[in-house]
C-alpha cells in the first residue's frame, strides 16, 4: 500500500470515529441517579489500549519516559517549551523526542511531532502517520474479532463501533507511534482535566515529571465550576515518587488543594516563580511562567534519565535564569506551536496576523495585552468567535486586557469581525444562526462604537472583508495587524485561509 493511500485511508478512518465535541456534550446533563460520568473513564481507556495490543506495563516496559502537563491555560506551549529543550539533548537519527499536543488547527498530524535539533517542527510525516493510525485500527478490529466471534458482523468489527471515540484513538496513536519509533523522551499533554483523561493511564514507571500550568474555569461540565474543584483534577495526573512542578496560585485555597492532592498521591509538588527567556518564537506576557514550568520539567526529565549538569544547574539547590545551559536557551527560543501567539505575515500584501486559540477569560485578557503591547497606529482588526461560550465574559476580558495594556486607551481596534467558524458560505437554501455574533457586535458598540464592527457568517467572507480593508490602508500607506482569536476552530481556519 502506498503512503498516499495509506494516509487517504487513515483519514477516512480518522473522520469515521465519534467527536470529542459528542463526548463533552454529555456532560452538560447530568445522569438520573447523580452517577460521576467521569468514573469510568480511566477503566475504558485501559480496555481501549489492551485492544490495540497495549497496556500501562508495555509502555514501562519499553523505556519510555515521558513529562505529563495538565492545566487549563498553557499546557500546549509548556509541552512545546518541553519538547524544543529536550530535542537539544537528542542523538539524530536513531533517537527523537515525541510530543503529544491538543488539538490540531489545520492537519491532525500537528499532534504528534518527532523532534530532533534538525527539526524544530517535526510533525509526523503522512507516512508514518498513516501507519500508525491502520495499525492501531486493525489491531482494534483483530482483536474485537477474537472477543466477540463468529456472530459479529464483518463491517461491524471493521468499523468504528470496534473503537474509542477520537481523542483516546489518537492518544493510543501516539503511543504506538513513540514506541514504534523508539522514542525514549517524550511530552504527553492532558487533553481535558487529568485525574479521568485519556493519557493518565502512565504509571510513575513511564512519567518523569508532572506539570499542572495556570488554572481557570473551562468545561465545568466535567471538572467542575470552581478553580478549586478544577486543580482536583488536574492534580489527577500526580504520581508516586514523581516531582510535579506547578506555579505559585494567587489564591491559597488553590494551592491548598494542589499540596494536598500530591500528598494523597505521594508526589513531591514544587510550586515555582516566574521567569522566562527574551526573543521566543512563542511570544505573550503569559509565556514567561510557561517557560519557567518547562526548565523545571526538562531538567527533571534530563536529570532522571541519567543527564549530568555542570555548575550550579546540576545541584538540587535554588539556581538562576543565569545557571540554565545554552541549549536550554535554545530550545526555548526556537519552540513552536500553531495557533497559540502565532505571527503570521501575509506574503502578498505583507499584513501582520497575529493568531490565538485562547478561549477563557484569564486568556483572552493575557492575549488581549499581547495585541495591544505590539503598538502601532493604522488598521488594527480583531476576528473574534466564540461559539459555545458566553461572549459577553469572553469578548469583554479579551477587550479589557488590550485596554490595560493601552494605557487605558479604547482606541486598540479599529475594526472588528464577529463570525462563524465554518469555512465557506452556506449552500443555497441553508441558514445560519448568527444570534452569537450579533450579541458580540452589540457588546463591541456599548464598549466602544468608534469601532467599526459586522457579522459574518463564515470566514471566507471574513478574510474578504479584511483583506479588502488591508489593501485601502496599503494604498494610504497604514501599517496593518489582525488578531484572530477565541476559538481554535476559528483560529484553524484563518490559518488554513490566509496560509492558502
Amino acid at each position: 500500500m502506498s503512503s498516499s493511500v495509506s494516509y487517504q485511508k487513515a483519514l477516512s478512518r480518522l473522520s469515521a470515529l465519534q467527536s470529542n465535541l459528542a463526548i463533552t456534550s454529555l456532560f452538560t446533563v447530568p445522569l438520573p441517579d447523580g452517577t460521576d460520568r467521569n468514573a469510568a473513564a480511566i477503566p475504558e481507556m485501559l480496555f481501549w489500549l489492551s485492544r490495540a495490543g497495549l497496556s500501562p506495563e508495555s509502555i514501562a516496559s519499553s523505556g519510555l519516559k515521558c513529562v505529563h502537563v495538565a492545566g487549563t491555560k498553557g499546557k500546549g506551549s509548556v509541552s512545546a517549551f518541553v519538547g524544543s529543550i529536550l530535542a537539544q539533548y537528542s542523538n539524530p537519527p536513531t533517537q527523537k523526542v515525541g510530543v503529544y499536543t491538543s488539538p490540531h488547527l489545520v492537519d491532525q498530524r500537528e499532534r504528534i511531532s518527532l523532534l530532533s535539533p534538525q527539526e524544530k517542527e517535526g510533525m509526523i510525516d503522512e507516512e508514518k502517520f498513516g501507519k500508525y493510525v491502520n495499525l492501531v485500527w486493525d489491531t482494534m478490529t483483530a482483536e474485537a474479532r477474537k472477543q466477540l466471534g463468529a456472530e459479529a458482523k464483518e463491517e461491524e468489527l471493521e468499523g468504528p463501533g470496534t473503537k474509542p471515540f477520537y481523542f483516546r484513538f489518537l492518544t493510543i496513536v501516539a503511543l504506538r507511534a513513540f514506541l514504534g519509533e523508539g522514542v525514549r523522551d517524550a511530552v504527553v499533554e492532558c487533553g481535558i482535566g487529568g485525574e479521568y483523561d485519556s493519557t493518565n493511564v502512565l504509571t510513575e514507571k513511564s512519567v518523569s515529571a508532572a506539570v499542572v500550568t495556570q488554572l481557570g474555569i473551562d468545561h465545568v461540565g466535567m471538572l467542575g465550576d470552581t478553580v478549586e474543584k478544577i486543580a482536583w483534577h488536574k492534580a489527577g495526573i500526580f504520581k508516586r515518587g514523581v516531582k510535579a512542578f506547578t506555579i505559585r496560585h494567587p489564591r491559597e485555597t488553590v494551592g491548598e488543594v494542589l499540596r494536598e492532592r500530591a500528598r494523597e498521591k505521594g508526589a513531591e509538588l514544587v510550586e515555582i516563580g516566574v521567569e522566562g527567556v527574551e526573543g521566543g518564537m512563542l511570544q505573550g506576557p503569559f509565556q514567561k511562567g510557561n517557560m519557567a514550568l518547562a526548565v523545571y520539567a526538562a531538567r527533571e526529565h534530563l536529570v532522571k534519565t541519567g543527564h549530568k549538569f555542570e555548575g550550579r544547574f546540576g545541584l538540587d539547590e535554588e539556581w538562576g535564569l543565569d545557571d540554565i545551559p545554552d541549549k536550554f536557551v535554545k530550545g526555548l527560543r526556537e519552540a513552536s506551536l500553531r495557533g497559540r501567539c502565532e505571527v503570521v505575515r501575509d506574503g502578498k500584501d505583507g499584513t501582520e496576523w497575529l493568531v490565538d486559540g485562547a478561549h477563557t477569560e484569564d486568556s483572552l485578557a493575557g492575549v488581549g495585552e499581547w495585541f495591544a503591547s505590539r503598538g502601532g497606529d493604522g488598521l488594527r482588526v480583531l476576528v473574534f468567535n466564540q461559539q459555545e461560550r458566553d461572549p459577553k465574559i469572553l469578548l469583554t476580558a479579551l477587550l479589557k486586557g488590550a485596554e490595560k495594556e493601552a494605557s487605558g486607551s479604547k482606541e486598540v481596534f479599529t475594526h472588528a469581525f464577529f463570525t462563524r467558524n465554518e469555512e465557506l458560505p452556506p449552500k443555497e437554501g441553508e441558514k445560519r444562526d448568527q444570534s452569537v455574533q450579533t450579541k458580540a457586535l452589540e457588546i463591541m458598540k456599548e464598549y466602544n462604537g468608534e469601532v467599526e464592527s459586522r457579522v459574518s457568517d463564515n470566514v471566507q467572507l471574513t478574510i474578504e472583508g479584511v483583506k479588502y480593508l488591508t489593501a485601502k490602508a496599503r494604498a494610504e500607506g497604514k501599517e496593518c495587524r489582525v488578531l484572530a482569536t477565541g476559538s481554535f476552530h476559528l483560529v484553524g481556519t484563518v490559518l488554513k485561509r490566509i496560509s492558502a
